[in-house]
């Protein structure tokens, strides 16, 4: 089995997301010590944002490209090929102004590839993704759960979820720990996501 292990914080060691992706990663292992694991930290290794010479490399052959397409056609082949080279995905993704990092938007904009992830029919698209498992780490410092004043706001895990779904990925688990801002909420909020984690693997 092959895991890509994604972090999106900005936040380093104080990031809630990297500490419990750290820790589902690690409880994988140990419920099965021959996974693969592989790591791409979003913030160290930011992709470029979509730009005209990135698409733009698609409409013309690879002898015309210009230094600065190569590189992000080789980087391109690589993200992508590490997705689709995937079993689980692990996706850490705290939630900044009701969305994702845009490090991570970045990265799905990679991935999300019509013709490798996903294909249009005359019925409508169809994900080609769909034999993959994702779990999505999502940290938050306020209450955004379904039920909440503020459920309307999140567009995060709602995002990712349709993202995931579009390239056919319907296996998709959330590690959820929220009000991490809030002093009252943040051990109790960490410690339900663990136990989250360990029902999760307990399951699989």
């Amino acid at each position: 089995m092959k895991l890509l292990h994604i972090d999106s914080s900005v936040l380093s060691d104080n990031s809630v997301s990297r500490k419990l992706t750290q820790i589902v990663v690690e409880q994988w292992r140990q419920a099965d010590p021959d996974v693969e694991v592989v790591y791409r930290d979003l913030a160290v290794e930011t992709p470029n944002h979509l730009s005209a010479d990135i698409l733009g490399a698609g409409a013309v052959a690879p002898e015309q490209w210009s230094p600065v397409q190569r590189e992000e056609v080789a980087f391109g082949k690589t993200l992508l090929e590490e997705f689709l080279a995937a079993d689980v995905i692990v996706l850490g993704a705290p939630m900044y102004n009701f969305s994702i990092p845009s490090q991570l938007k970045a990265w799905l904009d990679r991935v999300m590839v019509a013709g490798r992830t996903f294909k249009y029919t005359e019925s409508g698209p169809v994900g080609l993704a769909g034999d993959k498992q994702a779990v999505i780490v999502s940290s938050r410092g306020g209450i955004y759960s379904e039920g909440s004043p503020a459920q309307a706001m999140d567009h995060q895990e709602s995002y990712l979820q349709t993202a995931l779904g579009f390239m056919g990925i319907d296996d998709v688990t959330v590690i959820r720990a929220e009000g991490v801002n809030m002093k009252e909420q943040r051990e109790q909020a960490i410690a339900a996501a663990r136990e989250q984690v360990r029902d999760l693997l307990e399951a699989a």
